[in-house]
């Protein structure tokens, strides 16, 4: 098996773009600016073979039209339908909605064959962030790169699927094997783990990752890539079930969840109020 590196290229404040090369062909995923792109390849040395976008939010991909002016290499990722078009977050100007720039529309069930990197992806359907919203699975050498579905400690906010889909597509991806490692877009890890030590203050993993990723944030490392194994001992909306878990929502929410969803819901619900606290 060839080396096939995976290297971040930090873009706006706190977005990562994946990128997978062998010293010579690259692919890029999720470009939603082009100059740092441009300036990783031009740096290594690199040739475009592809790009990947998991979901059409403009911080995903509004670099895509520069670089196939570049490179008209394919540009894979999911249909833009309806729905998401017209729930897209006003940005980067209200009134706008994402540019249709995918080239190569995939879906589940679908293999992206990258040739120039002798590599392919398994497409996988996660709706919740966006109803269209889909990861790559690179099964051979075990890598996911999940867009805004599955963060380091955490997970996207439900803009265009609804709640059931959300924790549908968590457990999905949390059943994979515990080595795979997870490539998210953005560097969101320590937020997320101050979240999840509110929600489970006695989780041991929690509390020692909570201070390994601390010192990595310290030295201007990256906390990514994570694993499915990590996540699944140390991300609340993995754990949903837990009793602590359950046990804090009573105390600090009043909700008596009784299901997976009922939950996860008031987890995500609770997140999304929690830096105001």
């Amino acid at each position: 098996m060839s080396e096939i590196l995976v290297e971040p290229i930090p873009a706006f404040s706190d977005n990562y773009i994946w990128m997978l090369h062998d010293g010579k062909h690259a692919a890029v995923v999720d470009p939603g600016a082009a100059a740092p792109v441009l300036k990783a390849l031009d740096d290594q040395r690199l040739e475009l073979c592809a790009i990947l976008l998991t979901h059409l939010h403009y911080d995903h991909h509004f670099g895509v039209p520069e670089l196939i002016e570049r490179w008209p290499v394919p540009v894979f990722g999911p249909l833009l339908n309806d729905f998401d078009r017209i729930s897209h977050p006003p940005f980067p100007r209200p009134g706008t909605v994402p540019i249709d720039c995918v080239t190569q529309v995939v879906g589940e069930g679908d293999t992206v064959a990258l040739g120039a990197l002798a590599i392919e992806l398994s497409v996988l359907a996660v709706p919740g962030h966006t109803k269209g919203h889909i990861v790559y699975l690179e099964r051979e050498r075990g890598r996911l790169f999940t867009g805004d579905t599955l963060f380091g400690g955490g997970c996207g906010k439900v803009f265009g699927g609804s709640m059931q889909d959300m924790i549908d597509s968590l457990d999905r991806l949390a059943a994979l094997p515990n080595e795979t490692q997870v490539y998210c877009a953005h560097e969101y890890t320590l937020a997320n783990l101050r979240f999840a030590l509110a929600v489970e203050p006695a989780n041991r993993a929690l509390n020692a990752r909570f201070e390994a990723e601390s010192q990595k944030r310290d030295l201007g490392i990256p906390t990514l890539p994570s694993t499915i194994g990590l996540e699944r001992a140390t991300n609340p909306f993995l754990r949903v079930m837990e009793p602590q878990v359950l046990e804090t929502l009573r105390a600090e929410r009043g909700v008596s969840a009784t299901t997976r969803l009922a939950s996860f819901e008031a987890l995500r619900n609770w997140k999304d109020v929690f830096k105001t606290q």
